[in-house]
């Protein structure tokens, strides 16, 4: 048929303009063009030269980003104008296929529209993000005309009496209006930013957002093209390939969405309610304020939601439409055609142009993308809110926090746990539950809708159907609060086994030297035996919950078709069957989701409840010289926001200087006239009880001078100094400061709190760095040989989560940090508490009296210690929560003797103590040890640990980026294989077998669906489905792939199997009637609903299996590792393995696997069916695969990243809370409240930052693989169109192509989670392989003497002895005889390699050289256990576990009460003991906390003669007890242990004076040995000189 524009019909003269121009349609439609080309003609040569000068430029940033007036509404329009022309090219080709010839001036000019429109929107962003507005007018101009010549042209249509009934009519009138609309748009910004027609254009600059380079979050910037598809998130996703996300990365946030603002919109509407509630007493409405602060984003959400929901209806109506039109003949009667010519064309109505199959398979495809795009953006909306109110309760909470009185925390009426859980889960909580917030509207008109869809469709059938799903709903709710509340229980036994794990580690050292570690492991694995059977629960309700969820459809389609064959009489058509079944599955998602968003409803409000409990709670009294500062705290964003300046909150500087640099500088000293700093007048103070803790106070703090505080311990020192600083709640009286003093405070708490932060950072606590300054401070609190210890000396991370030290390390760093500040005032209460005597001195002479007072600093200093009254200028001494005495020491002396007189006999007792504490080795020297022996093994595990990384590095032969980037994209087959093959062979034999047999049901089920509604009354066209099928399948058997040919034999053969029993039981009729297929449809449905159930339950039990394995084998490798492995592999490393590892592989891999799965079977049916139907698909397949190839591959790598970025920032934040709860008077002390909310935003702002990434990648990869889809589903009827198919089966192809477009993303999510998830699995199997102690020996146990060792004699030959095999010997040559129940002394200076002959004489050591006899057995021959089990020993840190007494003495419950009693009454613990509760049953806290460290000691001592061993030793076992302790351990030693061979190693040389031999080891080496007074009596001897040196 020859082209021409006009068309060339036979009797039609379609050029002739004899009626006149305008009334020539064609000339009309020509018309239309003239815009198009002119827009096309103007721009791209614009559009080329500057992309050609871009290309040769750097890129431009986005800080020259910038948004014209109405630039979304030009979006929206621009996108609808697409659309209209869509609308108007289908309409064109459609009323073009009803004329003789072709009339391309039918669809030409609208194809033209649609490539301008293209065009201007392309045109429109160039210029916008190079700011040079003047370019627009091209586009005004285009606008104009294009809306002259529709004018036109609708005109002329009103002439010809065309109305809305034509389809063309109502598109011409749309493009009048949208053109119209876009001009006005045009002439908007022409009036805003005057660039044409005024002489002053208005110059704009981007957001301030946009002009700092730090910002990396540019959803908010960008066009609405690029925030749809998360265009902008490529550069980052693809980037992540090559090189790792890190914080850097991905930068700050823009302001609207910082915490501060956010917290600035939620507090003002917070105030708001408060003032509007009358009642004072009753909390403001959260939730009122909530709506008020972020209700336009939820209303925003929400729209978009419904959007997408309702457009989600348009799947299922196509496919209907489709396969209803598919076999009706398109062919228009001769009659109603003539009768629709105007202007010499067709003209047809909408609902023609909505039969034609091609059409509608369009439209499908654009209501598909449109569908996801609006539901992605409407996750994405509800997920920012929800971020952002997350942000704005974390700096409330925090903003109260730091005003919380100190008698609530102290009190105990809120907890430190109560905090951590409102930071953790209750904010949580709520923002959970503003994500699923839209579906609480959005699903019941969902559902509403489909079940009016369904009674269309169906008629009264479709009610049966909605009925059954809407009675299992209630089920799946039940089925969701079960699991809930078997999580919980599970948590509880988690947390107890983990308790009992921690403390086995703790004390593994005890456990193996007691050969006692398989009787504790046993209580591990009762516990966790506990743990699993409420796992096995868990899993059974969690297999139920994704049983009810694939089972409900498929029992609401059976109910639905099994009534709809017998109440009605009429066939169901493949267009109904499959629509409704597209419904069914539509209509599960919300049912199923919204017991979940009930739940979260119900945690919701129980969060709010407690959030506005806690934000009533009583706050700090009103003193006026706090609050002169405590205005500048967060406020300082108010007077910003109103001002649009929004500037200064971000920078760091100004906002900080304004806040807390300022209190700091230093201020003048007070003048000889303002002699007083602080005066209390007729103080009554109290800690929240009517009754008050101090009582009639009047005192007063000279300037520039040391005033001492003294008292019995609980008389209220410590109060007073609270009280003075205002975190006392006033009865009455008054505390007057000076006012130079206010603000000049610096405060040593009694419990030292540190900031988890560098110890530099905590010295400092932010203050300039000033180097002199900082080491005479560090001198001072001789805290050298401490820094001088730790891995990065002052750099050395310490606090909660860093390195851990001595109570005395601590203390001396805190009273460091109250010295280094700046400040005119000081307060130390109590500095030397946990300091020995050597320290205690050199503090109080260097620190307070040399670096305080010689800057003439007003000290307070709270202290047991009176010697140093001496020093003291001013007393103030307490007595029972009121003032004794205040004066001089001269002047108590002279006015109350009596109270001198007591001070004087404390003094001297003191000084005895003083004496004794002298002559052993000092404290901090023990700390310091523990500290140096902590490192020395830290070090040697990280040099192992870079080792092995290196090894893996070079593994690759060349290790450039295309090699690491592969590692980093590989899916860990190895572990997944490991997790499986965990779970038994047996276990995931059945759940793949049953898996594939599902999936297989599923498809049958369907395919019979597709042969019963095919199938028609006369049973002529389809007689057997199944033959034709078959016949189908072979005929094409070129044209499919073999792969697709396997898969779906298995259901074909069921499926014949099952038809043949049918035909046999109607064979009698003859005819297949209808109803005959719905025996086969039961049992098939049946079948699936089984295989459903089966399905779930054994991947959960896998899980199960898997988890119960790998624990157990965790355990056991753990517990029987070589003492050496505990020493290089932190305990915080270990207990993670226990903990968040064991925990993600018992509930999260089990979850993510079945979804995996499932999801992947789905798609890979899914396009089995496709490709079985239309073959031709498998073409378009391949690029398709390839897409999703690369996109997951580039998403599984980013999101790793941003998961662990999101990980690894959400500790720092939830510390911070707990850390400044505990430290809060510290705080307030030091005036840092502004400083402490500063970093609470900046830790709150990283770890937001991470998680919107998170979740925009999330949304990228969703966008993305539900575009893919639409195309398959576009692919799929296009094909099924062309090579026009059955209409049953091109039904069923199109019904699964549908569910690919659910599926895909989840295949990746879940890949992704999976993948992060083994990474578990990976950490638990490296410890899988740690090398276990030699527990055999080369000797029989029954060779050993059932009494061995009965003297105690022992012999050690040429002992030579090493920690690793990789170590240097630690011992070196050593002999030595001991004599059967010989006392023997070992000492030597630290590091000389006492210790290790102790553990040498267990077997936890190399011995590599030499042995060591014990009664005529080498012990190094003997099994482990055995050996263990005859020996004693007494450790220095005396270690208790959690249980009863009974249990710490004889956990192997071999003793009768008798003997353990007597071992009590030997340790003197007898009394004490029967005075508690239970007697030997009484409860033993975790670590023995309820025992004092002297008392744990005798316990351990009482432990030790237990056992009744001939051989003893005590490791350093008197070094961490007071002295009359040691002495009841000498004395019994002495006694108990007459006949027994004893061997001390000594920590103090005066222990073993008394000793028959004594060992001097030097460096590894025995340097002498023989009795006590024999070395003494050389002078030279290195016994005399340790002795000498009190060593």
């Amino acid at each position: 048929m020859a082209l021409s524009f006009c068309g060339n019909d036979r009797g039609s003269n379609a050029y002739s303009v004899d009626k006149g121009v305008l009334d020539n349609g064609c000339f009309v439609d020509a018309l239309n063009l003239v815009p198009h080309v002119f827009l096309l003609f103007i721009t791209f040569p614009i559009l080329f030269i500057g992309w050609g000068s871009q290309s040769s430029k750097v890129q431009i940033h986005h800080n020259t980003w910038l948004h014209f007036p109405g630039h979304s509404l030009r979006w929206i329009l621009t996108f609808t104008l697409l659309f209209v022309h869509v609308c108007e090219i289908a309409e064109g080709i459609v009323s073009n296929t009803q004329m003789e010839s072709n009339h391309l001036h039918l669809f030409m000019p609208a194809l033209m529209g649609f490539i301008a429109a293209t065009t201007s929107v392309v045109y429109y962003h160039n210029i916008e993000t190079a700011n040079f507005p003047k370019l627009l007018l091209a586009l005004f101009i285009y606008w104009i005309l294009a809306f002259i010549t529709k004018m036109i042209k609708l005109w002329k249509f009103a002439d010809a009496s065309l109305g809305v009934q034509h389809l063309r009519f109502c598109i011409t009138a749309l493009l009048v209006v949208l053109y119209g609309l876009l001009m006005a748009v045009e002439i908007n910004v022409i009036r805003v930013r005057k660039y044409v027609f005024f002489a002053n254009p208005q110059k704009v600059k981007p957001a301030e957002d946009l002009q700092d380079l730090g910002v990396r979050f540019l959803q908010p910037f960008v066009n609405l093209l690029s925030k749809s598809t998360y265009w902008w998130m490529n550069p980052l996703i693809i980037g992540a390939h090559k090189r790792p996300i890190e914080l850097k990365k991905i930068g700050k946030l823009p302001i609207a969405m910082r915490a501060l603002t956010n917290y600035m919109r939620l507090k003002d509407s917070y105030e708001e309610q408060r003032q509007k509630t009358e009642d004072p007493d009753k909390s403001p409405s959260i939730w009122k304020s909530m709506y008020r602060a972020f209700g336009g984003s939820i209303l925003l959400s929400s729209t978009l939601r419904y959007m997408a929901d309702l457009l989600g209806f348009a799947g299922p109506l196509c496919i209907s439409g489709i396969v209803e039109h598919l076999d009706s003949s398109t062919e228009i009667d001769r009659t109603n055609k003539t009768a629709n010519m105007t202007f010499g064309v067709y003209f047809m109505s909408s609902t023609e142009l909505l039969q034609n199959t091609s059409v509608l398979a369009v439209l499908l495809f654009l209501a598909l993308v449109l569908q996801r795009t609006f539901l992605q953006a409407s996750y994405y909306v509800t997920i920012e809110t929800g971020i952002n109110l997350r942000g704005a309760l974390l700096a409330m909470i925090y903003n109260k926090i730091l005003r919380l009185s100190t008698s609530n925390m102290s009190m105990g009426e809120m907890t430190l746990s109560q905090i951590n859980n409102l930071v953790a889960i209750e904010t949580n909580q709520l923002m959970w539950f503003l994500f699923l917030c839209p579906n609480l509207w959005a699903m019941p008109v969902q559902i509403i809708m489909g079940v009016i869809l369904l009674y269309y469709l169906l008629g009264d059938s479709a009610l049966i159907g909605a009925g059954v799903i809407l009675l299992l709903a209630p089920v799946q709710y039940l089925i969701a609060t079960k699991l809930a509340d078997t999580q919980k229980s599970t948590l509880d036994y988690s947390t107890d086994r983990l308790k009992k794990t921690t403390e086995i580690l703790k004390g593994i050292k005890l456990l193996k030297l007691y050969a006692w570690e398989n009787i504790f492991c046993d209580r591990v694995e009762e516990t966790r035996g506990k743990e699993l059977t409420s796992l096995k629960t868990f899993a059974l309700y969690t297999s139920m919950s994704i049983f009810m969820n694939a089972a409900i459809p498929i029992a609401a389609v059976l109910a639905t078709f099994v009534t709809h064959a017998y109440i009605e009489e009429v066939r169901l058509s493949p267009a109904k069957a499959f629509a409704s079944l597209a419904l069914f599955h539509i209509l599960v998602t919300p049912l199923f989701l919204l017991s979940t968003v009930v739940r979260f409803a119900v945690k919701a409000l129980v969060s709010v409840q407690k959030l506005s409990e806690f934000l009533q709670s009583d706050e700090l009294g009103d003193d006026s010289w706090r609050n002169t500062e405590m205005s500048m705290s967060l406020e300082v964003g108010k007077k910003y926001k109103h001002h649009g300046d929004t500037k200064t909150i971000n920078r760091k500087g100004r906002y900080r200087m304004d806040n807390y640099e300022q209190p700091m500088r230093r201020q003048l000293r007070p003048t000889e006239t303002e002699d007083v700093a602080v005066q209390v007048n007729d103080g009554f103070f109290t800690w929240g009880s009517n009754l008050s803790t101090l009582s009639d106070i009047n005192i007063r703090i000279p300037t520039g001078q040391l005033t001492m505080i003294v008292g019995q311990v609980g008389c209220g020192k410590s109060s007073l100094l609270l009280a003075m600083l205002g975190e006392m709640q006033t009865i009455s009286g008054k505390v007057y400061w000076s006012n130079k003093n206010r603000y000049s405070v610096a405060y040593a708490a009694q419990k030292s709190w540190l900031l988890n932060a560098t110890v530099e950072e905590n010295i400092t606590f932010g203050s300039p760095f000033n180097k002199q300054r900082y080491k005479a401070v560090i001198d001072a609190c001789s805290l050298q040989p401490d820094i001088d210890l730790l891995p990065f000396g002052d750099q050395t991370e310490i606090g909660e989560r860093g390195i851990n030290l001595s109570g005395g390390q601590r203390q001396r760093i805190c009273v460091a940090r109250a010295l280094y500040q700046n400040t005119n005032i000081v307060f130390l209460d109590d500095p030397f508490s946990a300091l020995d005597i050597h320290l205690s001195d050199h503090l109080m002479q260097e620190g307070i009296l040399k670096f305080l007072q010689d800057d003439k600093r007003t000290v307070v200093l709270v202290t047991h210690k009176l010697q140093y009254l001496i020093h003291a200028d001013w007393i103030i001494a307490m007595k029972d929560g009121s003032v004794l005495r205040e004066g001089t020491l001269k002047d108590i002396q002279t006015h109350d003797v009596e109270l001198y007189e007591h001070w004087k006999t404390l003094m001297n007792r003191q000084d005895q103590e003083l004496e004794k504490e002298t002559e052993m080795e000092s404290q901090t020297t023990l700390e310091r040890k523990t500290l140096r022996r902590a490192f020395y093994s830290r070090e040697a595990k990280s040099q192992t640990d870079d080792e092995d990384e290196e090894e893996e590095v070079e593994e690759d032969d060349d290790d450039n980026m295309s090699t690491t980037t592969s590692r980093r994209s590989k899916i860990p087959w190895k572990m997944c294989c490991r997790y499986l093959s965990s779970g038994g062979f047996l276990m995931v034999f059945l759940m793949v077998l049953s898996k594939l047999a599902k999936h297989s049901v599923m498809v049958a089920i369907d395919y019979w669906l597709a042969a019963w509604t095919s199938s028609n009354p006369h049973n002529q066209s389809l007689a057997d489905p199944f033959i034709n099928a078959t016949n189908y399948t072979k005929n094409d058997d070129t044209q499919i792939a073999e792969v697709t040919h396997h898969c779906l034999l298995l259901f074909q053969m069921l499926s014949l199997i099952l038809y043949i029993i049918v035909i046999l039981k109607w064979s009698s009729l003859g005819v297949l009637q209808h109803r005959s297929y719905v025996p086969v449809f039961i049992i098939l449905c049946g079948a699936a609903i089984a295989l459903c159930l089966i399905t779930s339950l054994t991947v959960e039990f896998l899980g199960v299996a898997a988890a119960t394995n790998l624990h157990h084998n965790l355990l056991n490798k753990i517990i029987h590792a070589p003492i050496r492995f505990f020493d290089v592999t932190p305990l915080g490393q270990i207990l993670n393995r226990f903990s968040a590892d064991t925990n993600i592989i018992d509930q999260h891999i089990p979850q993510t696997l079945e979804s995996l799965t499932r999801s992947t079977l789905l798609c890979l049916s899914a396009i089995g069916v496709i490709a079985f139907v239309t073959p031709a698909f498998l073409i378009a397949l391949v690029p398709l695969m390839v897409a999703f190839y690369f996109i997951q591959k580039y998403f599984r790598v980013a999101s790793k990243d941003l998961q662990d970025l999101d990980d690894s920032t959400q500790l720092p934040l939830l510390c911070y809370f707990s850390e400044t709860a505990e430290g809060l008077t510290t705080i307030r002390a030091f005036r840092h409240e502004a400083r402490f909310k500063q970093r609470m935003l900046e830790l709150t702002d990283t770890n937001n930052t991470a998680y919107l990434f998170l979740s925009a990648a999330n949304r990228w990869l969703e966008v993305r693989t539900d575009y893919l889809g639409a195309v398959i589903v576009l692919t799929a009827a296009v094909a099924a169109i062309w090579t026009s198919s059955q209409s049953g089966l091109v039904g069923l192809g199109l019904t699964y192509a549908l569910t690919v477009t659910n599926y895909l993303n989840w295949v990746v999510r879940n890949l992704s989670d999976l993948e992060v998830q083994m990474a578990a699995v990976k950490k638990v199997n490296s410890f899988l392989s740690t090398e276990s102690e030699n527990y055999e020996g080369s000797m029989d146990v029954s060779q050993v003497p059932k009494d061995w060792p009965q003297h105690g004699e022992i012999k050690i030959q040429d002992l030579c002895v090493r920690y690793d095999t990789m170590l240097k010997p630690v011992l070196k040559h050593i002999n030595a005889y001991i004599n059967p129940g010989q006392k023997v002394g070992i000492c030597g200076r630290t590091g000389s390699g006492k210790s290790s002959l102790s553990l040498a004489f267990f077997n936890m050591v190399d011995v590599f050289e030499g042995k060591i006899v014990i009664d005529g057995i080498d012990i190094c021959k003997l099994p482990l256990q055995t050996l263990r089990s005859r020996l004693s020993i007494i450790l220095q840190d005396p270690v208790l576990f959690s249980g009863s007494i009974r249990l710490n003495l004889d956990p192997e419950c071999t003793c009768t009460d008798d003997r353990l009693w007597e071992a009590l009454e030997i340790a003197q613990l007898k009394n004490m003991v029967k005075a508690l509760p239970g007697g030997l049953d009484a409860v033993v806290t975790e670590g023995g906390e309820n025992f004092s460290v002297g008392q744990r000691q005798l316990f351990c001592l009482a432990r030790a003669f237990v056992r009744k061993s001939s051989i003893l030793i005590m490791d350093e076992a008197t070094a961490s007890i007071d002295m009359a302790t040691e002495n009841i351990l000498q004395k019994v030693v002495m006694t108990a242990f007459a006949d027994r061979t004893v061997v001390t190693i000594a920590h103090l040389v005066s222990s073993i004076l008394e000793a028959e031999q004594v060992l001097v080891f030097e460096s590894g080496t025995l340097v002498e040995s023989d009795s006590a007074p024999n070395l003494l009596a050389q002078e030279d001897s290195l016994f005399s000189i340790l002795v000498r040196t009190h060593k």
